[in-house]
Formats: C-alpha cells, sequence, structure tokens
C-alpha cells in the first residue's frame, strides 16, 4: 500500500509542482493586482483631498480679496471726496438762493408791484432742484468742518461765482466724482484679485513643496530655517516679501487715482459740458451720454481698449518704487535704502546678505509678474466687463429706479401681458439726475453693503481670470538659480498663454484648470 502510494507521487510528481506554481504564481498576481487597486485607489483619494483643499484655498483666497477691497476702498473715497466737493458747491447754490429771497422779500415790502410767473416759474425749479440734493446727497465730514465758520475768524475767500457757473461746476464735479469711484473700484479690485492670488499660488506650492519633504511618519521636530536652502523661501512664502508687495496698492490709492480723475474730468466736461441742469433727459439719452463718456476715457474700439496702458495708474516706475515703500510706512529711514531697493533678478549685491537678497529678487519678480498681467490682453477684456457691470448698476438700476421713477428690471417678470411703463417715454430732469449721482458716489465708496462690490463679484470672468493665475505657471516657481534663464523666457511664454485664453474660452479653460495642478506639484 505504501510503495503504491509512493510510486503514484512519483508519477505525479511533476503535476503536483505545476499546480503548486500554478496556485503559486496566481496567489502572487493576485496580491500584485489587489496591491495596485489599493494604490490606485489611494492616489485617486489623495488626488480628490489635495483637488478640494485646492479649491477651498482658491475660495477662502477670492474671500479675502473682497475683504480687502472694502478696507482699501474708503481710503480713495477719502481722497476724491476731500477733492470734488459737490456738497460745498450745493451750500453755496443754497446760500445764493437765500440772498436771492431775501432781496424778493425787500422787494416786495417796498412795492406793491405782483412778480411776473416766469421769474416764479424759475425760482420754482431752481428750489426744487436744489431741495432734490439736499435730501438725496449727504455731507462729508471735512466739507462740514471746513464750510462752517469758526467765530471770530475771517473764512478763507474765495471767488464769488454766479449762479450759472455754480451749477455747471456741480453737473461736472458730480458726475466726475461718481464715475471716478467706479473706475477706482475696478482698477482697485483687478489689482488685489492678482497680488492675492500670486501670492496665494506661491504660498500654496510652498506647503506642497514642504509636505513632500517630510515623511509624515518622521517624528523629528523642524526647526526654522533662514538659509538659502529653505523651501518656502525659496518660493517666495516670506513674510517680509509679502507685506512690501501688498503695500504697493498704495500708488492706486494716493496717486493712481488722481490720474483717472483727470482723464474722466476731460470726458465729463466734453459729454456734460453743454446740457442744462433742467433740461429733461429721457433714460436712453442718459445711457448714451454715458457710454460716450466711457468711449473717451477707454477707447471707441476694441483695438483702443487694448492699447490702452492702464500700468502706470496701478504700479510706479521703478525710480519710484522705493517712495512707495517708505510713504507706506515699510522703509522707515533713508539710511536703510540699501537693504531695501528691489534690484533686478541678475544684479546681487556682495554687500547684502543672501536672504535679503533673495528676498528683494522674489519681490521684483512678483513686481514684474504683476505688471505682465496687468499689460495683458485678459486684463483689459476683464476690466471692460467689470466697468460695463458698475456702469450697469448705477444707470440702469439706481438711476433708473430713483430719478425716473421706473421698476426694477431685476425685480421685473420675465413675462408681462401689459407694460405698465415704456422706458423710453419716461423722462427726468438733469438736476435730479446730478442728486441720485452724488448720492450714489457715497454709496460706491462707503456703502454697507456695497452694491457696486457686491455686482462685480456675480462676474464669473473674474473668478476666471483669478482662478488662471491662482493655478498656472507652476512650472516657472524656481528653486535657487538654477532656472533663472528660465525665468527670463517667462513674460513671452505667459503672453502666448494668455492670449490662448481670451474671450469664453477662458471660464472653460479655468473650469478645468484644476484638474492638473496637483500633477504638476507633484510630477505625477
Amino acid at each position: 500500500m505504501i510503495d503504491s502510494s509512493r510510486r503514484w507521487l512519483r508519477r505525479n510528481q511533476t503535476n503536483f509542482a505545476v499546480g503548486v506554481g500554478v496556485l503559486g504564481a496566481g496567489y502572487v498576481a493576485g496580491q500584485y493586482v489587489l496591491s495596485k487597486i489599493a494604490e490606485t485607489r489611494q492616489r485617486m483619494n489623495e488626488d480628490r483631498v489635495a483637488k478640494e483643499n485646492l479649491r477651498r484655498r482658491f475660495q477662502q483666497n477670492q474671500e479675502d480679496c473682497t475683504i480687502t477691497v472694502l478696507a482699501l476702498l474708503p481710503t480713495a473715497t477719502e481722497n476724491v471726496l476731500d477733492v470734488l466737493p459737490v456738497e460745498r458747491i450745493t451750500q453755496d447754490l443754497q446760500q445764493k438762493k437765500a440772498e436771492r429771497l431775501g432781496r424778493s422779500a425787500a422787494t416786495l415790502d417796498n412795492s406793491s408791484a405782483i412778480p411776473s410767473s416766469g421769474p416764479s416759474s424759475v425760482t420754482d425749479d431752481d428750489g426744487r432742484s436744489l431741495a432734490s440734493f439736499q435730501t438725496e446727497s449727504y455731507l462729508h465730514a471735512s466739507q462740514m468742518v471746513a464750510s462752517t465758520p469758526i467765530p471770530g475768524e475771517a473764512g478763507p475767500s474765495r471767488p464769488t461765482k454766479s449762479k450759472a457757473q455754480l451749477w455747471n461746476e456741480l453737473k461736472i464735479t458730480s458726475v466726475t466724482r461718481a464715475f471716478t469711484l467706479l473706475y477706482t473700484l475696478s482698477l482697485l479690485t483687478l489689482f488685489t484679485r492678482i497680488q492675492l492670488n500670486l501670492l496665494g499660488r506661491r504660498n500654496y506650492l510652498a506647503s506642497v513643496v514642504s509636505m513632500a519633504s517630510h515623511s509624515p511618519q518622521d517624528p523629528t521636530i523642524s526647526l526654522e530655517n533662514l538659509d538659502d536652502d529653505n523651501v518656502e523661501q525659496s518660493y517666495g512664502n516670506d513674510f517680509e516679501t509679502n507685506r512690501k508687495f501688498l503695500t504697493f496698492s498704495w500708488w492706486l490709492l494716493h496717486r493712481g487715482w488722481r490720474d483717472v480723475l483727470q482723464k474722466v474730468e476731460v470726458a465729463v466736461k466734453a459729454v456734460f459740458g453743454p446740457l442744462n441742469p433742467r433740461e429733461d433727459l429721457p433714460l436712453e439719452k442718459f445711457s448714451a451720454l454715458v457710454l460716450e463718456v466711457r468711449r473717451e476715457v477707454e477707447g471707441a474700439t476694441a483695438e483702443e481698449r487694448r492699447s490702452h496702458k492702464w500700468l502706470p495708474y496701478l504700479l510706479p516706475p521703478r525710480e519710484q518704487e522705493e517712495l512707495v515703500l517708505r510713504e507706506s510706512g515699510m522703509l522707515k529711514s533713508p539710511s536703510k535704502s540699501q537693504t531695501v531697493t528691489i534690484p533686478s533678478p541678475p544684479a546681487t549685491p556682495a554687500a547684502e546678505s543672501p536672504r535679503s537678497s533673495f528676498s528683494s529678487a522674489s519681490l521684483r519678480r512678483l513686481l514684474d509678474e504683476t505688471a505682465d498681467l496687468i499689460d495683458s490682453p485678459p486684463f483689459t477684456q476683464i476690466f471692460t466687463l467689470l466697468l460695463d457691470t458698475t456702469f450697469s448698476h448705477l444707470t440702469d438700476r439706481e438711476i433708473r429706479t430713483e430719478a425716473y421713477r421706473l421698476p426694477d428690471p431685476s425685480s421685473m417678470p420675465r413675462v408681462q401681458e401689459v407694460p405698465d411703463l415704456d422706458s423710453s417715454l419716461a423722462k427726468a430732469k438733469l438736476a435730479a439726475i446730478l442728486a441720485v449721482v452724488t448720492k450714489q458716489a457715497h454709496a460706491i465708496g462707503n456703502g454697507v453693503p456695497n452694491t457696486y462690490a457686491q455686482a462685480i463679484e456675480n462676474v464669473k470672468e473674474l473668478e476666471a481670470f483669478a482662478a488662471v493665475i491662482y493655478s498656472s505657471h507652476f512650472e516657472f516657481e524656481a528653486l535657487g538659480d538654477a532656472r533663472s534663464e528660465q525665468l527670463t523666457t517667462e513674460p513671452p511664454m505667459r503672453e502666448k498663454v494668455w492670449s490662448e485664453k481670451q474671450g469664453a474660452g477662458m471660464i472653460g479653460a479655468a473650469t478645468g484648470v484644476f484638474e492638473g495642478v496637483w500633477g504638476k506639484v507633484t510630477g505625477s
């Protein structure tokens, strides 16, 4: 029995060996497949978490942009209100009206003649116009202090102007002030988006590289690295550099808005100058006048708008960059100017420490990239869309409802069987429109909530523009000087990328722009 079993085993040992080999190979193959499935599942989970983290960071960054704009806007508004005192001109007109009424009352006391109806109607029109300004506009604090005489002191002598001159000045000043604030709000919004999204992109890269360079199982406590090989500083995640970069919004808030005001004032005088404040204007005509002002400021054609450079309004020339840092408080004494001067990347003074020289080079790179973005065609396109939104909100909503007493189109039903009122037949006096414009200037700069900023937030192309900035050009973020030659070729390459993302395709590009970000960073 035992011998037969041994002989059977000898005869079938090859079959047993093949079977065991097949079972072993199947087991190994199965374990390999299971490990690959687990690895793929883990990678997909990591990609999902990474994309969600990137999306969450991006959304938080956009909320920070909105908060920053609302915090900086009152500074520019204060400056514009001080230079264009509409309320002071209104007070002068009211004073002239009071003097005229006093003289007419004295004339009535000394004479029994009945005044004609012509001057009475003119007086009534002036009274209604001034009453609308008195009820619809606000008095700025600085203007109220400046216009209130101090007992015992002679106020500053101002040249006496006629009523017609005051009305013309009121007309130009009120329109210029509101339009300047709209341009300033749009420029500040775009500039802040560029700044914070550039910094957000660099900080995100620094955090990803930092996590990738340290194993989660490594219990070692790492101290702050202040040397050249610090990954976070290599990617520009340096607090001092970020502070200096953000302070360059000082230029728009204190210098750039003046250039905007001068350009807008010239256009307003050319378009609104010939109009009489007592003239009745249809809503369509007023909208056409606003569009004409915009053509004078931005350009009448698409080519003129693309050729118009907004960079001088947002960033100073290189020779005045140190002035911005000093005026904003980043540079406290001229003796330290050599340590804060922003050199070009190739120039590195030997006296500077490695950290300060790299910080200056990083700041220089941020400023150059910001300038490239401002000069790019999509900036002009998005800026035009923001102006379309803000001017439409002013004309088609605020002026339509308050000056022309027409219903808000956003609150009207889509289908109306019988229209209640034809907007083309509605008219309003220019003086009443100016009163609403004066009121809206305060709403643009200091409104709570700021409906104009909310309208800008609804522009989808603005978020797409920010998404492209936040998640593009990761390959140009260099470590050390090894990529300096590639960085010198970055602007023309960026111009090529921007030109391909114009028009309606920008939203589609921004929708899928997050898909390959993690792969760009990790190289997978």
